[in-house]
């Protein structure tokens, strides 16, 4: 009976080795990074609310209603989705949408441009912090360069989406400040109208 449970007990622990293996050989760099999503983004959204006073980073972390922290929960939000369209070289536009979201409000919020979009970037580092010590990852250095070539992609498409909401938002106080010019004129009575002039069409 001692040799039977002796005999069993190697057949599984050899069973068990060669299952192993065997998903370390199946193993991708995809399936890995959806293997450590939640630490992933766990990680990632410390790195978007770390620019935040501390103050905003505990609130962001606190509040969970939607309409309390919207700000809060627009990251909550978009980061994960972001991250599943990154790693399986997903919509563009789904990504764009994310970018949008995010970036928008630091765009309102003065971020400097490389403050608004570094978040992007960090990716890689969250992504190669996660991989350390990782024996199935063996080999997939092809498959890591790729995906950091997509993440740098993407960085750019955030800095466009930066400069469009900047632009957006000078436009808009530039006609604030027209408007309001315009009503103190009229209320200092110093408007003028200037008339169309009609062409001259007699003959000379």
């Amino acid at each position: 009976m001692h040799k039977e449970w002796i005999g069993f007990g190697y057949s599984f622990a050899v069973s068990f080795c060669l299952l192993t293996l065997q998903e370390s050989f199946n193993m991708n760099l995809e399936n890995f990074l959806t293997k450590k999503r939640s630490r992933i983004i766990k990680k990632w959204h410390e790195v978007v609310v770390g620019l935040y006073p501390s103050g905003t980073q505990r609130f962001f972390r606190k509040e969970k209603d939607q309409f309390a922290n919207p700000v809060g929960h627009v990251i909550d939000t978009e980061i994960g989705v972001l991250y599943d369209e990154i790693i399986k070289e997903g919509d563009s536009d789904k990504i764009a949408s994310c970018l949008d979201n995010i970036i928008r409000v630091r765009a309102v919020q003065d971020f400097k441009p490389s403050q608004a979009v570094s978040f992007v970037l960090q990716l890689k580092n969250v992504i190669r912090e996660a991989l350390q010590g990782e024996a199935p990852l063996n080999g997939l250095a092809d498959e890591l360069q790729i995906l950091e070539n997509r993440i740098d992609e993407i960085a750019l498409l955030a800095f466009d989406i930066y400069s469009q909401c900047r632009q957006k938002i000078y436009e808009i106080r530039v006609n604030e400040v027209k408007n309001h010019l315009g009503k103190l004129l009229e209320m200092a009575n110093l408007t003028i109208e200037i008339p169309e002039l009609e062409p001259d069409l007699s003959e000379k």
